[in-house]
């Protein structure tokens, strides 16, 4: 796996490669199992794959940059989401058409998410996380 993955937060850095996308996937599913999260394994990695799409296909990164994931269980039985990226772009939810092809990745956040949102980094770039809420019999 990507990236350490100790107590309750996993690390990793990735590529601006579209391969990525499912690699941060396994290795999200990974650390929910050694979790015991198993129970919002779905939600979760569908969130994921859809902001690190997002730092792909939007994001920046210069030379010798990645974008970095880091999930972490949150106190009070819920899960967080970040992905990092040194983007000056700031994204924001689409209302694309019955017939588009794409641009839901956010409002399926939204829709998935208990909350989201967008921070500046102290160094170039943003993160964008998401907090999931885990019902109380999958959290160990």
């Amino acid at each position: 796996m990507n990236g350490p993955c100790d107590g309750g937060t996993w690390i990793a850095r990735w590529s601006r490669h579209p391969r990525s996308v499912g690699r941060a996937r396994l290795g999200l599913r990974k650390a929910l199992a050694g979790w015991g999260l198993s129970g919002i394994e779905h939600s979760a990695a569908l969130v994921l794959s859809e902001l690190v799409t997002n730092a792909v296909r939007h994001g920046s990164a210069a030379p010798g940059r990645q974008i970095e994931t880091r999930c972490a269980r949150t106190p009070g039985g819920g899960l967080r989401i970040e992905v990092h990226d040194t983007g000056d772009g700031r994204p924001w939810p689409a209302r694309p058409g019955p017939d588009a092809e794409g641009g839901r990745g956010l409002w399926l956040v939204g829709e998935l998410a208990d909350r989201w949102g967008v921070e500046s980094r102290l160094g170039p770039g943003k993160y964008v996380w998401a907090e999931l809420s885990v019902p109380p019999e999958t959290y160990p």
